[in-house]
């Protein structure tokens, strides 16, 4: 019988089993989306649990275990590392022909040399045999990254952030790159009023920008911006839940800032106003940054039921084209597929 993960894993013809050992696998990883987390890159980080460094943040797992029925306890709340991942051994039978039974085994066949099936009879002996060998110098979060050939991993990381693990980590002399992205999805969080205040005050305070008006905020993320830039960054990654096309006027957005930075909540137009805006702003900023160096790309997320309306998903391919971008990836999370439909774009890249 076939072992269910031998060396030609979903490699099906010769072809593809020629070009993987032959040419594919030989080749470093070049990571263009991430969430590893700075500091624990730049502080060489040693785990303390197989729990830790695969149920610490991982949502996609916590879905699959509270779809499993397991109680909120065991996925972000103060159950023991072994709690935790008992519960996450016994969803993941239940995980059959989903990408995460994939991941699952792949990662412990490929990090800790694991070949067994994970479920409840195997939990305890995987989790020990991981955890004996997290232990280990060489599986440091530096460690790993050498384990897998890494040479380039981009974080994801927010306009206000100060980007200090980043330098710390190139100081340092660490072989592998870690560079910054731009994800700026705070800066478009207008829903709750006082939120957004905080957020800009905090943008104010990093920029070194006063801000009182919506020409002041555009300034400040531009200074954020061209620090990203000094800092390696090359990437912009824009989480939307839907594509925006409302017409506008600069009258309109500068009213609209005013009323929501002053403590008003904005109606639903309102807030796609200044959202399809921002976007704009993204990709032309992102264009200019284009024009000093190659290699730029700009990316926005779908996420839900409605990202296939396919007259905003023209305006916004039509403000990408206008910017005169390089490559633009434009790719949907579904987390409901009946509600999504089949007729749902599931990814899309834009040249």
């Amino acid at each position: 019988m076939k072992n269910f993960m031998d060396e030609n894993f979903l490699l099906q013809t010769e072809t593809a089993q020629k070009l993987y050992h032959e040419h594919a696998a030989k080749m470093p990883i070049i990571d263009y989306h991430c969430h590893l987390i700075p500091q624990m890159v730049a502080d060489d980080y040693k785990f303390k649990s197989l729990t830790e460094i695969w149920l610490g943040g991982d949502h996609y797992k916590w879905r699959a275990m509270r779809t499993n029925g397991v109680d909120e306890r065991f996925c972000t709340g103060k159950a023991t590392d072994w709690e935790k991942f008992e519960k996450w051994a016994e969803t993941v039978p239940y995980t059959f022909r989903n990408p995460l039974y994939h991941w699952t085994h792949l990662e412990l066949k490929t990090a800790f040399g694991i070949n067994k099936i994970l479920n409840p009879k195997t939990a305890r002996e995987i989790y020990d045999e991981c955890n004996e060998k997290l232990a280990q110098p060489e599986y440091s979060a530096r460690g790993m990254m050498r384990r897998y050939h890494v040479e380039t991993v981009c974080t994801t990381d927010d306009p206000i952030d100060s980007l200090e693990y980043h330098i710390k980590t190139r100081e340092s002399g660490f072989e592998i790159k870690m560079l910054p992205t731009w994800r700026p999805d705070k800066a478009m969080a207008v829903e709750v009023p006082a939120d957004f205040r905080a957020y800009v005050e905090k943008l104010s305070e990093v920029s070194g920008v006063t801000i009182s008006s919506f020409d002041d905020m555009v300034v400040a993320l531009r200074k954020r911006h061209d620090f990203f830039e000094e800092q390696g960054c090359r990437l912009s990654d824009h989480g939307i839940e839907e594509f925006y096309a409302e017409d506008y006027t600069d009258v309109e957005i500068k009213t609209i800032f005013n009323k929501v930075y002053g403590g008003i909540e904005l109606t639903k137009e309102e807030i796609l106003k200044l959202r399809f805006i921002k976007d704009e702003m993204g990709a032309d900023r992102q264009a200019a940054l284009q024009k000093q160096k190659k290699g730029q790309r700009y990316c926005i997320r779908a996420i839900g039921a409605v990202c296939n309306r396919a007259f905003c998903l023209g305006r916004t391919l039509g403000s990408l084209e206008r910017a005169e971008r390089g490559m633009s990836v434009i790719y949907s999370i579904c987390y409901e597929m009946e509600a999504c439909g089949k007729e749902n774009i599931c990814e899309l890249k834009y040249r």
